[in-house]
C-alpha cells in the first residue's frame, strides 16, 4: 500500500506549546474556547484570553519547582481547566501525566510511583483523599493541589514574581522529539502502562490531521468534549482544537448532555460507540413513552435502507428518497435537534461502531467519521474522510501513517503518530515492536483502496474445541447495540461450541418493561422474564447472520448487576476486562454447556406463540 505523504512537515524545534502561539498571532480576539457558566450560558475565552491563562499557570509551576522534563500530574474530570493545565505543564517545559478521575488508590499509588510525578493537580477533596492513601510508595510527589480548592488560583498567585523572559525560554525548549507526555494505558489485564508519547507524536498528527479534514477542523468548528481527557481520544481532539481554529467547550456531567449539547450546537460529535448506542436506544424508548415507537422503528429502518442504498450502483429509489424525507421530518430532525441543531459530523473511535449504527446516524443526517487507532498511536492512524465515507470499515490512513496486515492477520503500524517506548519498560517496549513496526494486537484487512477493516483482538481469539478459531468482537458489537443490553461477553475457549453472557442495561431495561406492559418488575425478575428472553434470542440470532454457523452463539445467559469500572470489570475505556470476567463468572459460564442448567437458554428455541 503506497503511504499518504505527510502534507504538513514540522521543523524539528516546534513543539506543542508553537499551536497556541500561532491561534493568538493570527487570531487573538477569535474564540478558542467556552465555558460553562451557571445555566445554558457559556462564556467566551479568546487565544490571547487562554494564552495569557495559560502563562500565568505555568509561572505557578516554575515558582512551586517544577523543572524542565519534571512530570506533573492531572487528575480530573473533563472541564477547561483540564486543558488550560495542560497547555500552561507543555510551556513551563514539563510533562503531563494524565490520571483518570475514577481511578483507585492502588492505581494512582502505581502510577505516582512508575512516572515519578513531582507536582499533582487534582479536582475534588475526594480526589485528594485517594492520593493520601496512594502516598506511601510516590517517594517523589512533593505537593497536591485541588482545583475545587482554587488550585489555579493559587498557581496564578505564587507566580507573579516569575519573568515573562523564563516562560519565553521555557517555551522554546522542547522539540518535536521531546516527550509531551505519557499516558498509561488502562489494559484489560495486568498494570497499565505509561505510553510515552513526544511533542511530535501529537503536534505532527493534528497539524496534518487538519490539513486532511479542513472541513471538520478548522475555523467555525465547533465540539463539545465530554470523553475523559486521562484518555488518549479526547486528548488529541484537545490538541487538534487548538490546532485547527476549533472552539472547544467542556462537560463532565453525562446527566446534562442533553442540555449542554443544545446550548453548546457543537459542529461535531465525538464519542465511542457505547455512547452513540445510548443515544439511539435513549431516543426510541421516549418515542415509545409519546406512543410512537412504531413510527420511531418504521423510520429506523427506512433510513439504514435508505443509507445502505447509498452505497450501491444505482442508490435508493425515488420511493425510498420520499420516505427518507417523511422519516426526518417526524423523527431525525428531534434527534439533530438534541445534539444543538448543527452537527453535521459525528466521530466515532474507541471500538468499532458497528454497519447498522454507522448507516442510523447517517439517516439521521450526520456524516459519520468512524476511526481507528490506540494511546500508542496518539489516537487516529486511520479515519473515513467526509468526502469518502465506507461504513462498516475505520477509514483510510492519515498523512504519513503507514500500515501493514502480518500474515497472522495482525495490524502493524509505523509513522511519526506512533510512541516512542513505554515508560520503565524495555522488555515490554521490545515485545511491542517488529523492528520499526508497532504491533497493535488488533486483527483486520486492508482493501484494493486502503480502507482498513477491523476483525477483532490478536489476544481475544477464541478457541473452540473444535479448533474453530472466533473473533467475539464481531458478535458482541452487534448484540451490545440492543437497547435491553450493556455488556455481552462471548465465550467458548475450548468448549463446544461458542456461548454469550448477556448484562442488562439497568438504564434500557425500565423503559422496555413499560413498552411491554411489565414496569412492576425488577432488574431481577427482569432477567428471567419469558418475552425478555425472547427479544434477547432475536438479538442474538440477528447477531449470528453476521458470522457462519461454527462462529454463532448457540447458548447465552443473562447475568444480575453491571460492569462497572468500580467493580473492576471495566476499564475506564469501557473494555470488559475480560480475563477477570471469566475467571469470576467461571460457574455461570459453565452453565451455558450444561443441557439441564435452568438458566441458560438455547438461541434457536422457536418463541412461544
Amino acid at each position: 500500500m503506497i503511504v499518504p505523504p505527510l502534507l504538513i512537515t514540522l521543523p524539528g524545534s516546534s513543539n506543542l506549546t508553537d499551536l497556541l502561539s500561532q491561534r493568538m498571532r493570527t487570531a487573538p480576539h477569535a474564540v478558542v474556547a467556552e465555558v460553562r457558566r451557571g445555566t445554558g450560558s457559556w462564556e467566551p475565552v479568546s487565544a490571547a484570553q487562554l494564552d495569557a491563562q495559560v502563562v500565568a499557570v505555568a509561572k505557578g509551576l516554575v515558582a512551586m519547582g517544577i523543572e524542565p522534563g519534571d512530570l506533573v500530574g492531572i487528575m480530573a474530570r473533563t472541564r477547561y481547566e483540564w486543558t488550560l493545565l495542560d497547555f500552561a505543564i507543555w510551556v513551563a517545559g514539563a510533562v503531563s501525566v494524565p490520571l483518570y478521575e475514577t481511578s483507585s488508590s492502588e492505581q494512582v499509588e502505581w502510577i505516582l510511583s512508575d512516572s515519578a510525578v513531582r507536582l499533582l493537580v487534582v479536582e475534588t477533596a475526594a480526589h485528594a483523599a485517594t492520593v493520601v492513601a496512594a502516598r506511601d510508595n510516590a517517594s517523589a510527589l512533593r505537593d497536591v493541589l485541588v482545583i475545587d480548592d482554587g488550585a489555579i488560583e493559587r498557581l496564578e498567585g505564587v507566580g507573579a514574581d516569575v519573568t515573562d523572559e523564563e516562560i519565553a525560554r521555557r517555551r522554546r525548549i522542547a522539540g518535536l522529539d521531546d516527550v509531551a507526555t505519557i499516558i498509561y494505558t488502562s489494559g484489560t489485564t495486568g498494570r497499565p502502562k505509561g505510553v510515552v508519547l513526544t511533542h511530535g507524536n501529537f503536534a505532527s498528527l493534528a497539524a496534518n490531521t487538519v490539513a486532511a479534514m479542513p472541513e471538520v477542523f478548522t475555523d467555525g468548528g465547533r465540539t463539545l468534549l465530554f470523553l475523559p481527557l486521562a484518555h488518549v481520544f479526547a486528548r488529541f481532539i484537545e490538541v487538534i482544537a487548538i490546532a485547527g481554529g476549533i472552539v472547544l467547550g467542556h462537560t463532565s456531567d453525562v446527566k446534562t448532555l442533553s442540555e449542554d449539547f443544545a446550548s453548546f450546537r457543537p459542529t461535531f460529535v465525538l464519542a465511542v460507540p457505547r455512547v452513540f448506542e445510548k443515544v439511539c436506544n435513549s431516543a426510541e424508548q421516549k418515542a415509545a413513552a409519546r406512543g410512537r415507537r412504531r413510527v420511531f422503528q418504521w423510520a429506523t429502518r427506512v433510513g439504514v435502507t435508505w443509507s445502505r442504498a447509498l452505497d450501491t450502483a444505482r442508490g435508493p429509489s425515488p420511493w425510498l428518497r420520499a420516505q427518507h424525507r417523511i422519516a426526518s421530518v417526524l423523527v431525525f430532525s428531534k434527534l439533530r435537534a438534541a445534539l444543538g441543531g448543527q452537527a453535521k459530523y459525528a466521530v466515532s473511535g474507541g471500538s468499532p461502531l458497528g454497519e447498522r449504527l454507522g448507516h442510523y446516524f447517517r439517516a439521521v443526517g450526520l456524516v459519520v467519521l468512524e476511526g481507528y487507532g490506540l494511546t500508542e498511536s496518539t489516537a487516529p492512524a486511520t479515519v473515513n474522510r467526509p468526502a469518502g465515507v465506507r461504513i462498516g470499515t475505520v477509514g483510510m490512513p492519515l498523512p504519513g501513517c503507514d500500515i501493514r496486515i502480518a500474515e497472522d492477520g495482525e495490524i502493524q503500524l509505523r509513522g511519526p503518530h506512533v510512541f516512542r517506548e513505554y515508560h520503565n519498560a524495555p522488555e515490554a517496549t521490545a515485545e511491542a515492536f517488529d523492528g520499526e513496526w508497532f504491533r497493535t494486537g488488533d486483527l483486520g484487512s486492508l482493501d484494493a483502496e486502503g480502507y482498513l477493516t477491523i476483525t477483532g483482538r490478536q489476544k481475544e481469539i477464541i478457541i473452540t474445541a473444535a479448533g474453530k478459531n472466533v473473533a467475539p468482537a464481531v458478535l458482541e458489537d452487534r448484540v451490545r447495540a440492543h437497547a435491553l443490553v450493556s455488556q455481552c461477553v462471548v465465550v467458548g475457549d475450548n468448549r463446544p461450541f461458542i456461548g454469550a453472557m448477556i448484562i442488562l442495561d439497568p438504564e434500557g431495561v425500565p423503559g422496555w418493561l413499560a413498552m411491554h406492559g411489565k414496569a412492576d418488575l425488577t432488574l431481577e425478575e427482569a432477567r428471567k422474564d419469558p418475552d425478555l428472553i425472547d427479544a434477547l434470542r432475536a438479538a442474538i440470532r440477528r447477531a449470528n447472520a453476521a458470522v457462519s454457523t461454527a462462529e454463532s452463539v448457540r447458548r447465552f445467559g443473562v447475568l444480575p448487576g453491571d460492569l462497572t469500572e468500580e467493580n473492576g470489570y471495566l476499564t475506564p475505556k469501557q473494555s470488559v476486562r475480560r480475563g477477570v470476567f471469566v475467571k469470576d463468572f467461571a460457574a455461570q459460564i459453565d452453565d451455558l454447556y450444561d443441557k439441564g442448567a435452568p438458566d441458560a437458554h438455547d438461541v434457536m428455541t422457536m418463541p412461544r406463540p
